[in-house]
């Protein structure tokens, strides 16, 4: 019996965390901010609002352009982003589809349009700065395995600023990341995979 008494320890463990893992993803198709509704302006930036969704994993159905170009799901933050692209700049991505984590391309070589998003692609850690209006791409996580995107504000020499949609029933649209200069190379924080932008866009 004494033999049996650590596995059933890991036993009772992997439950208590199975548990742990379904009560939150469970939460996280509610609106648990009763300070706030869904589907509220929050925030705006170059003239694109940005929304409320409550539950990170909340749908609120599929968000489409007037003459039928899909944005994404209603107030996601990739609806944020194809919605900002579209609105300020005109731009439409070839693949109107795809979670957060797909926008970021690895096989795409540093510097060179990633096609499904007609857009140029950066690596993070590499010798190119992010730029105001770039659409910043975040990995995966335990807890999302979606990942997340959103734009960028402002580019100082060691932090930038985002706004972002979704992040959360109790997150902030601003969010501040640090900016890290390393033998030329520029390196953001949070798990930052890279960043995308068009091509005719200022330095």
């Amino acid at each position: 019996m004494i033999l049996r008494r650590p596995a059933l320890l890991l036993a009772t463990l992997a439950g208590i965390a199975a548990l742990a893992v379904a009560g939150y993803g469970g939460a996280t198709y509610f609106n648990l901010n009763p300070a706030r509704e869904v589907g509220a302006v929050v925030d705006e930036f170059n003239g694109v609002k940005v929304y409320y969704n409550g539950g990170v994993n909340n749908a609120e159905g599929r968000a489409l352009s007037s003459d039928g170009y899909n944005l994404g799901i209603q107030y996601q933050c990739v609806e944020f982003v194809k919605r900002y692209y579209f609105e300020r700049f005109g731009h439409r991505m070839p693949d109107a589809y795809g979670h957060a984590r797909d926008f970021y391309d690895a096989a795409t070589p540093q510097g060179m349009p990633n096609t499904k998003r007609a857009l140029l692609q950066y690596r993070n850690g590499q010798a190119e700065k992010p730029r105001v209006d770039g659409l910043i791409v975040f990995a995966p996580t335990l807890l999302n395995r979606y990942g997340h995107v959103a734009i960028v504000v402002s580019v100082g020499d060691r932090e930038i600023e985002i706004v972002q949609q979704n992040p959360g029933p109790f997150g902030e649209s601003r969010a501040r990341l640090s900016l890290e200069a390393r033998d030329g190379n520029w390196h953001v924080e949070g798990g930052t995979l890279g960043w995308l932008r068009r091509a005719q866009a200022p330095s």
